[in-house]
């Protein structure tokens, strides 16, 4: 919780903007403010690219396919932003396999309408040629959409990448150290209070808080939107044949993402990558559920996979993905933080900028948010109204 202070003393261990949490967004945060120049901490509880929250994994779904014209908008900045990140690195963290949409509740047509009206290159086919060209997956009946431009993001690689260049320009990492509360002090700074802070006196002008599912736990002087913690499991699947690599003439590593959206299910797939046991698209897929996640919070969440789940993503892969084998190679769980709109908390209310890249789509924004963020911080910018902290009321000493 943040609280105003009576104490007046000068601190020496200020930074310009701290960021509280190295996941994606954070980690990303901490590089765009540190190639600025901005004397910049980044905090993490536990290490940077540990697996008990949201930013964990070789494959993550890129993809430009929304129904809403500003997340189209959004993906190409983030495309835009993802080459800047890797050239900067020097390192590969996305990986272009394609992407296709199909489905009934996906409506393939729908989205081709706003890829087409963004200039985004795309195909509508019809089921039949789809199949033609990617005889891996069964479909529906009825049109699928193809667009070249997406695939698989490296979540891991990422966050090792931002937090290895935001050191090298400079900025300070602490890992293992949580913090408990924020303090206002009255220069209108920021002090940071928790196990292994304290003694250290830190202090920051701006403080971006980017804690993933520990957000609706930070205690913040203002109300958040509703946000809700659940657990998400994910499977790993080997291609049937030798190797893993399949037995007939899409035996290859050409293998797309897809969202599958009919009736009640919504299922999703990308290439594995190092998850499955691989270094790139080929030797297995990953298959998940959208929308099936159980509430829990960062403190009770069990990680154990739910057999029912493991059940239901096996029964999809035998009769959706038949060159795969229906039994996981490998499983892990996730934690996803929703908002009820999907939408991202992204806003500034004082000294503090909050950002929550919600709702199990915003990875593939993670370096875009990074450099909103880093803008919102440094006063450079004003929040987007749909991810908004709307309704919040901060108190006046909170306002800069």
């Amino acid at each position: 919780m943040m609280t105003p202070s009576a104490d007046s003393e000068s601190y020496s261990d200020g930074y310009e903007v701290a960021v509280v949490g190295a996941g994606l967004v954070g980690a990303a945060t901490a590089w765009e403010l540190a190639r600025r120049g901005v004397s910049t901490l980044l905090v993490e509880a536990f290490r940077p690219g540990h697996r008990q929250g949201s930013s964990h994994g070789s494959a993550r779904i890129f993809r430009r396919s929304y129904a809403d014209p500003l997340y189209v908008e959004l993906t190409g900045q983030a495309a835009a932003c993802w080459d800047e990140l890797e050239s900067d690195a020097g390192t590969r963290l996305r990986h272009h396999v394609g992407m296709l949409d199909f489905g009934a509740r996906r409506d393939p047509a729908r989205l081709a309408e706003q890829l087409a009206a963004a200039g985004v290159p795309h195909e509508l086919l019809s089921a039949r040629e789809a199949a033609e060209r990617w005889p891996q997956l069964r479909y529906d009946g009825g049109p699928v959409l193809h667009h070249p431009d997406a695939g698989r993001l490296d979540a891991d690689a990422t966050v090792a990448a931002c937090v290895e260049r935001a050191i090298t320009y400079g900025a300070e990492l602490r890992g293992g150290t949580r913090v408990s509360h924020l303090e206002r002090l009255p220069s209108g700074q920021v002090r940071l209070h928790g196990p292994g802070l304290d003694n250290a006196a830190v202090h920051a002008e701006r403080v971006v808080v980017a804690a993933g599912a520990w957000l609706p736990g930070f205690g913040l002087p203002f109300r958040l939107p509703p946000l809700t913690v659940s657990q998400h499991e994910v499977f790993h699947f080997r291609r049937r044949g030798e190797g893993g690599r399949g037995s007939g003439p899409y035996s290859g590593p050409d293998w797309p993402a897809f969202i599958h959206a009919a009736g009640p299910l919504e299922a999703y797939g990308v290439p594995s990558g190092a998850d499955g046991g691989g270094s790139g698209t080929g030797g297995s897929f990953k298959v998940g559920l959208i929308g099936r996640g159980r509430t829990t919070t960062p403190g009770m969440r069990s990680g154990v996979v739910e057999p029912l789940v493991r059940h239901a993503v096996s029964e999809y892969v035998r009769h959706r993905l038949p060159e795969l084998d229906p039994v996981p190679i490998a499983e892990s769980s996730c934690l996803v933080t929703s908002t009820p709109t999907r939408d991202f908390v992204l806003d500034r209310a004082g000294s503090l900028v909050i950002v929550s890249a919600c709702s199990g789509h915003g990875a593939k924004f993670a370096p875009l948010l990074g450099r909103m963020a880093a803008d919102l911080a440094l006063g450079k910018a004003e929040a987007h109204p749909r991810f908004a902290l709307s309704g919040s009321r901060v108190a006046a000493q909170y306002q800069t």
